[in-house]
């Protein structure tokens, strides 16, 4: 009988993922060599080397990739049976890693956490801000429980439940306030100022205006919402942005904003899981929380008439 343990089965995912002892080993909270000799016993257990080692880079070696298979999904179903007796409770309990993107996450968080934090009192949360298709990757991984982005995803893996839907709202530099509103052809002949590739928010609004992974003139890809209306503001062009971004994004920035005629260009908020999650009774009433605390801060900007 093989002596492997999970541990060596942790290590051995975290350096297949950062590949990289150092970083490994500190995503690990172990020190760099522990990290290594726990690899070296697992290697020496199956009598078969797993990785490839050099000075900078660390790689898997064809068995290797066969075993890593094998391991992530052994590392799930491990987990699963923690998520299966917590399930089992009349409450939410211990840890929930909830997954973000990044054009949500500072807008709905601070609400959303409190709500939890508030009718949870024993629930540990834990919060990944990253882009679409790296949240999709890590919940079918099972590094995440659960992940909040624009739907549709359209992946029979999940269980997709839509929460709440949002306008897109343009903005433009504050000397534009009293023009027309321009409908999405003649957006095309400005100067419209995205996020980078990779945000999913970008696409979207490519595709109202119709576009594709075109760009009508150069511009300026940014990382943030943020970024992308300071430079509205400086003058430099126009942008888009979530309806629920708009109280943070512009309270300090010299813009107009302004409403599309009807239908508005939008997106419809989510929450996803995995189909096979013991979870998903629980993680049905976070998503109820969820929808709540998006609700309330609707509420809130229909009092203080943001736009």
């Amino acid at each position: 009988m093989m002596n492997v343990t999970l541990k060596q089965l942790r290590y051995f995912e975290a350096l297949t993922r950062h590949g990289h002892f150092g970083r490994a080993a500190e995503a690990s909270s172990i020190s760099q060599p522990a990290l290594s000799q726990q690899i070296k016993e697992l290697e020496a257990e199956l009598g078969v080397i797993l990785f490839e080692r050099s000075a900078r880079q660390v790689r898997l070696t064809g068995f290797g990739e066969d075993v890593a298979g094998r391991v992530s999904d052994i590392l799930r179903s491990v987990d699963e049976l923690g998520d299966l007796a917590r399930s089992a409770q009349d409450r939410l309990v211990g840890r929930l890693r909830i997954g973000v993107i990044p054009t949500i996450a500072p807008y709905l968080l601070p609400t959303l956490l409190g709500r939890l934090s508030d009718l949870h009192l024993d629930l540990d949360i834990h919060v990944r801000e990253t882009l679409t298709p790296r949240l999709i990757r890590e919940l079918a991984d099972g590094q995440l429980d659960c992940a909040i982005l624009a739907l549709p995803v359209s992946d029979p893996a999940f269980t997709e439940v839509a929460l709440f839907s949002e306008a897109m709202v343009l903005v433009r530099p504050g000397d534009q306030g009293g023009m027309p509103v321009p409908t999405a052809d003649e957006l095309r002949e400005t100067r419209l100022l995205l996020l980078e590739e990779g945000h999913c928010f970008r696409d979207q609004a490519l595709s109202f205006c119709n576009l594709g992974a075109a760009r009508p003139r150069e511009g300026l890809d940014g990382s943030s919402l943020s970024t992308l209306v300071q430079m509205v503001g400086a003058g430099i062009g126009v942008t888009l942005i979530p309806e629920m971004a708009v109280p943070v994004e512009t309270r300090s920035a010299s813009v107009a904003l302004a409403r599309f005629d009807p239908p508005e260009p939008g997106r419809t908020v989510g929450m996803i899981w995995r189909k096979t999650s013991p979870l998903a009774t629980r993680l049905t009433q976070i998503a109820d929380v969820v929808r709540d605390s998006a609700d309330h801060l609707r509420a809130l900007r229909a009092s203080t008439s943001v736009i």
